[in-house]
């Protein structure tokens, strides 16, 4: 049996994916988020695609908050040489602060738009 931490997420991470879907030219920017890294795609659900995606692996910072900010701005690079301009934020029923919050300021300061 799951705890109730992991069906909390779980809930929440279904309730968001109801309500958004991303597209080729308004991709969704999707987050995991483990102990150690934090990975992050840009998918287009209409085909099925990963359209781009980036992690902390081989990411040298401080703390994990720094980390994730370098994630972001990662990301945020690769979307815009991929012509993308627009996005859909998709927090996997993350709460929205510390390091999920520090990746999306990191994506925003790179132009993206949420």
């Amino acid at each position: 049996m799951a705890s109730k931490k992991v069906e909390r997420r779980r809930k929440i991470r279904y309730k968001i994916r109801n309500k958004i879907s991303g597209t080729s030219s308004i991709p969704r920017l999707s987050i995991f988020r483990s102990n150690k890294e934090i990975y992050v795609q840009l998918i287009d659900d209409v085909k099925g695609h990963t359209l781009c995606a980036a992690s902390s692996k081989g990411v040298q910072a401080d703390t994990k908050i720094d980390t994730a900010k370098t994630v972001g701005q990662k990301i945020g690079e690769k979307a815009k040489a991929a012509g993308i301009e627009k996005i859909v934020f998709d927090r996997s029923g993350y709460l929205y602060h510390g390091r999920v919050k520090a990746l999306a300021d990191g994506v925003r300061e790179t132009g993206l738009i949420f």
